[in-house]
C-alpha cells in the first residue's frame, strides 16, 4: 500500500514539475512601433520569427503594439506610452518610429526592422558598433546604378529627378556624376 502511495505521488510530482516550471516562465513584453494603420507583413513576420523561437502571444509574450495610424506626430507620444508600460523591448519599423523611441528612452533596447541608411540619420554611430540601445536591419541603397541604366536608356534626357522622403532616405540618393 505505501509503494503505491510513494508511486502516485511520484507520478504526481512528475506531471506538475513542468506546470510549475511554465508558471516561473518570464513572459516578456514587447513594445511595437510603427507609423502604419494596422497590423504590416513585418509585424505579422516579425511575430512569427518569434514564435519559432519559442515566444508565443498570450503564453510567454505580449505584444502591445502602437500604430501612429499614418500620423508621425504621433509617434513620440506612443513610444512614451510604450517606456510607461514598462516593456522589455520596443521593435520599431522604418525611420521615424525608431527615432521616436530613441527620443523615448535610453534603457530599452529598440530593435528596428528595417532603417535606411542608419548612420546618416544618426541612429547609430556604426554598423560594426551600433552603441547605445538601438539596433536592427540596415538598409544601404545606392541608386546611382540605376540612374546611370536608366540614363543609358533615355539618351536624349539631360535630367531626371528622383522623389524620396529625406526622413526617411539618405540625403545623397541621385547623386551621379
Amino acid at each position: 500500500m505505501r509503494r503505491r502511495e510513494f508511486l502516485s505521488a511520484l507520478g504526481g510530482a512528475a506531471v506538475s514539475w513542468p506546470l510549475a516550471a511554465r508558471a516561473q516562465q518570464k513572459v516578456w513584453r514587447i513594445g511595437y512601433l510603427s507609423s502604419l494603420s494596422g497590423p504590416s507583413a513585418m509585424s505579422r513576420s516579425f511575430v512569427q520569427g518569434l514564435r519559432e523561437l519559442g515566444h508565443i502571444e498570450g503564453e510567454n509574450l505580449i505584444v502591445e503594439y502602437r500604430l501612429a495610424m499614418g500620423k508621425n506626430e504621433r509617434l513620440p507620444e506612443l513610444a512614451a506610452d510604450l517606456v510607461r508600460a514598462r516593456v522589455d523591448l520596443i521593435a520599431t519599423e522604418g525611420t521615424p518610429s525608431t527615432k521616436a523611441a530613441m527620443q523615448a528612452t535610453r534603457a530599452i533596447p529598440i530593435v528596428f526592422g528595417s532603417a535606411q541608411d542608419p548612420i546618416e540619420k544618426g541612429i547609430v554611430a556604426s554598423l560594426a558598433h551600433p552603441g547605445g540601445n538601438v539596433t536592427g536591419n540596415a538598409l544601404i541603397a545606392d541608386h546611382s546604378k540605376e540612374l546611370e541604366l536608366l540614363k543609358g536608356v533615355l539618351r536624349g534626357a539631360s535630367q531626371v529627378a528622383f522623389i524620396y522622403d529625406p526622413v526617411t532616405r539618405p540625403g545623397a540618393l541621385g547623386r551621379v556624376s
